[in-house]
């Protein structure tokens, strides 16, 4: 079995991106499966094409995409992408959209093909704060999970996606004291665990 996990650079004038930081982090192989990193810019033209390109290459089982969501306090597997694009801060190649749809005749949202609530006790029984979100968002993640799950219903039967949003890292809070962080390496952890429900 093969698991394509994806982490985002930097963006926002961050220096760092708590999703790629961790998902480089990742064994190359969990539970017997095969896991193959990729980092992808914070970008809504590019980001979800190289994804699509990089599972032709692979043919993996599992697509699980990973972004930083400032504010969260848990490891939060997403339940549902939906069909539009709206950022309140343009992405790395200056891209703003408003109040676009991702497929013009895709449907209005697409629910995550993860286990989601099985994630989330993995993520705790690690010791870790996990919870399941219902949205999101509008930015580039939204766009990625949307789009691989669109790829799952129309290109590639039988594949199997879905996305996770992480807190920020310690080094983000000396901007931001008010962002809550988890060491990257617990972040890690509690991407391993998730991923060893699949």
């Amino acid at each position: 079995m093969k698991i394509l996990v994806t982490g985002f650079d930097p963006f926002g004038g961050e220096s760092v991106n708590p999703a790629w930081e961790a998902v480089s982090r990742l064994p190359g192989e969990i539970n017997g499966a095969e896991v193959i990193r990729m980092q992808i810019p914070t970008s809504f033209a590019r980001a979800p094409q190289m994804v699509l390109e990089k599972v032709r290459e692979y043919c993996p089982d599992y697509v699980v995409s990973v972004g930083q969501a400032a504010g969260r306090t848990a490891i939060t597997p997403e339940r549902i992408a939906i069909n539009m694009m709206s950022a309140s801060i343009p992405d790395n190649d200056g891209e703003q959209p408003v109040e676009q749809k991702i497929e013009g005749n895709g449907p209005d949202g697409y629910f995550s093909l993860l286990p989601v609530l099985e994630m989330v006790k993995a993520i705790e029984a690690a010791g870790l704060p996990g919870r399941i979100s219902n949205t999101a968002g509008t930015f580039v993640c939204n766009r990625v999970m949307y789009s691989v799950l669109h790829g799952c219903h129309t290109r590639f039967p039988g594949m199997r996606s879905g996305f996770i949003h992480v807190p920020c890292i310690p080094e983000q809070t000396v901007k931001h004291p008010e962002w809550f962080s988890l060491p990257v390496e617990e972040i890690t952890r509690g991407l391993e665990a998730a991923l060893s429900v699949l």
